[in-house]
Formats: structure tokens, sequence, C-alpha cells
């Protein structure tokens, strides 16, 4: 029979408890049954029961979710499972140290913050490099975080304007057969990118930005013949850009300016006889050393925990020899 060993966490004083412990302490049985332990929270002291390896790594994860909030951010679901998966994974960095990487969009008052290390990776290469490829499944960040990067720089002037582009494809849709003009029929594709971009400034201004052309949202066609200044660039769905595509945006970029590619390989809706420029250029420029490729798996992933599980549900299937998608 394994020895049980009680633990406790005194909290600073003024710790907001109930983000901490979530509402009806929804944090503090998630804690538990990853744990296998028993919890009892009152006040600003923690009691853990359980085997002496698992109350260590819950005072770890109760420790390391508290000094977040007095960093001033309000502890979410998805913080405590990212602090779960840390502690279990022994992730060398705590939550706490990767939301110190975050980018601040003034427009909003908000912060932004990382959510993994693959995540804090990518935005220190966004800063880093002046073109950044992120490769990864749905729900990873990519987009989003790529976009407040963008936000954040040009609120800060760094550059003089943004520019979004996705390539018009879908699995089994046809822009001729949608209603409207050419702008119309190619909206829908790109309603994404305009829903990330409210989320980090106020409605009022992007529309303002928008129409002064600061920010443009376009497809990835209307990009030819064009060589883009002072601009941050950013290709989303880019597994969906034929090779010449690829070619033709990444020879876009010019003086002071960043591109940021983001795309999930496993997702390709080209016909099968085009070629992925984003599989294509991992071989062709993985040896240039001014581009960073960042990856990202189904750990990533900031959507419902049950994305998580479909992801690897998918994976385990097409690695047997179930039927995947063409790449």
């Amino acid at each position: 029979m394994k020895k049980s060993l009680i633990g406790k966490v005194n909290l600073q004083e003024g710790t907001d408890t109930s983000a901490l412990y979530g509402s009806y302490d929804r944090h503090i049985k998630m804690i538990e049954q990853a744990f296998n332990v028993r919890m009892t929270a009152r006040g600003e002291e923690v009691t853990i029961e359980g085997e002496p390896e698992q109350v260590q790594q819950v005072e770890k994860v109760i420790a390391d979710l508290a000094n977040l909030s007095r960093d001033g951010f309000r502890v979410t679901a998805e913080d405590v499972n990212y602090a779960i998966q840390s502690s279990q994974q022994n992730a060398p960095a705590s939550v706490r140290e990767i939301y110190q990487d975050a980018i601040p969009v003034f427009g909003k008052k908000k912060l932004i913050a990382p959510k993994s290390p693959s995540q804090k990776e990518y935005i220190e290469s966004i800063r880093k490099h002046d073109i950044v490829v992120g490769i990864g499944p749905a729900g990873t960040g990519k987009t989003y975080l790529a976009m407040a990067m963008a936000v954040s720089s040009f609120l800060k002037k760094e550059v003089n304007r943004i520019i979004l582009a996705r390539p018009a494809v879908e699995a089994g849709e046809k822009l001729g057969f949608l209603p409207g003009d050419l702008v119309e029929k190619v909206n829908p594709y790109l309603r994404p990118l305009y829903d990330a971009l409210y989320d980090m400034m106020e409605v009022d201004r992007a529309t303002r930005l928008l129409e002064r052309g600061d920010i443009e949202i376009a497809p990835l066609a209307f990009m030819r013949g064009r060589t883009l200044n002072d601009s941050f660039i950013i290709l989303d769905e880019a597994q969906n850009a034929t090779s010449e595509q690829m070619k033709m945006f990444l020879t876009r970029l010019g003086f002071r300016s960043k591109a940021v590619v983001t795309g999930d390989i496993t997702q390709v809706d080209l016909p099968v006889e085009r070629t992925s420029g984003l599989i294509e250029i991992q071989g062709i420029l993985e040896e240039v050393s001014a581009i960073k490729f960042v990856y990202f798996s189904e750990r990533d992933v900031i959507r419902h925990r049950l994305v998580q599980e479909i992801v690897k549900a998918y994976e385990r299937y097409e690695g047997k020899g179930g039927k995947s998608k063409k790449k």
C-alpha cells in the first residue's frame, strides 16, 4: 500500500482565490482528477492529500497559478490545464514564465500571452526573424498570436500597415458559384482574419484603418506584382497556397517588413495535381538561417480540451493507415 502525504500551500494575503479555485472549485477539481489527490481549499490555505510525488506536483501547480494571479492575470481553466500538463511532462518553463512574454495590445488595454512553450518560441521567433513559418493543427494559436504581434507592432509604429492574406481555396468550393462581385465572393474566406482583428482592436478603429488601407485583408492572388515595405504581413491557411503562389508571396517582402506564414499541412484542400507551397518550402528553405520554422502539436491546442483529444485521435487513425488528407 502506497504511503499517503498531506501537504499545505499557504497563499499570500490578497490572492484572488475565487479565480484561482474557479467557479464552484472547478479548477481544484481539475487538479484533483489529474493527480489523483484530495484537496481542500479554505480561504488562502490549500490542503492536499495523496501520494508524496503527486502532492509535490500539485503544490508546484498551485504555487505557479498563484504567482500568475499576483502578476495580474485572471486564471482560467486553460491556464490550469497547461499548468497540469507542464508539471506532468516536466516542462522547463512554468505558466508564469511563459506569460511574462505577453504581447501588449494597447488598443484594447489587454495582454495576449503565449500558453505553451511552442507558442512562446513562436512569439520570440517573430520578434527576432523577418520571416517565420508556423505549422501545426487548428487551435494552436498560429494566426491569433501572429495577429497580436502585427497589431502590437502597428500600434507601436514599428510598421506602417498590416497586410493579411489567405488563399481563396476551400474543400469542394469554387468562387464562381458564390453570389456577388469578386469582393463579396472572397469575403467568407477572409472572415477568420476579421474575427481575429476585431478581438485585438475596437471595431470602429479597425474599420477606419481598413477603410484607409492601413490594414488590408485580401486574397493571396492580390499580392502579385507588389513590393511590401514597412509592413507586417500574415499569410494564413498557407497549406492551400500553390508552389507558385508561395514563391510569389515570399518574394513580396520589402524593407523594414516582417512576414508570418501559418498553416496545417494535414489539411490541404488543393487539387491532387497541385503541390502545397507550405509543404514544399520546408525542404527548399530549411537551410536559410534567417527564416525560422516553428512546429506546433496537439499539446499546444488552446481550444476546448476535447479538441486536443480529437487531434490526437486523427493522428492515431492516420498513423494506422487510415484515410488522410493529401500531403
